[in-house]
């Protein structure tokens, strides 16, 4: 099995008790060079706010769109368009990835600008 087989092994379990929440979720996508996030509405499916480190918003804060700080940023920036659209509350979904170094940063961050999970 490979690494991305593997990895969406470990998501599919998680997904589906989010699911059974029925909770807003706040999906991590990382690559080697950027990270991504989005809050997803239940059932509907439905992107509700996003944010990566593609966009020139994050880009003109951090040197290296591949590191912490960019994932810090990513954090804050989608907990801030996730409060304006009306959503406080989400269920955190690390699709497969381990919770530590960007994903555990991303997290922090959109706790500390206000998202409960």
């Amino acid at each position: 099995m490979g690494n991305t087989t593997s990895r969406v092994r470990r998501a599919r379990k998680t997904r589906s008790k989010i699911a059974e929440l029925k909770a807003h979720r706040l999906c991590v996508h990382r690559t080697l060079r950027h990270t991504y996030a989005q809050i997803i509405s239940p059932g509907a499916g439905v992107t509700v706010a996003h944010a990566s480190s593609l966009e020139p918003e994050v880009r003109k804060m951090v040197k290296y769109t591949g590191n912490v700080e960019a994932a810090k940023e990513v954090g804050k920036v989608v907990a801030v368009r996730a409060q304006e659209k009306g959503v406080t509350k989400v269920a955190f979904d690390r699709s497969g990835f381990k919770y530590h170094g960007r994903v555990k940063a991303l997290a922090d961050a959109a706790r500390e600008a206000g998202l409960k999970f």
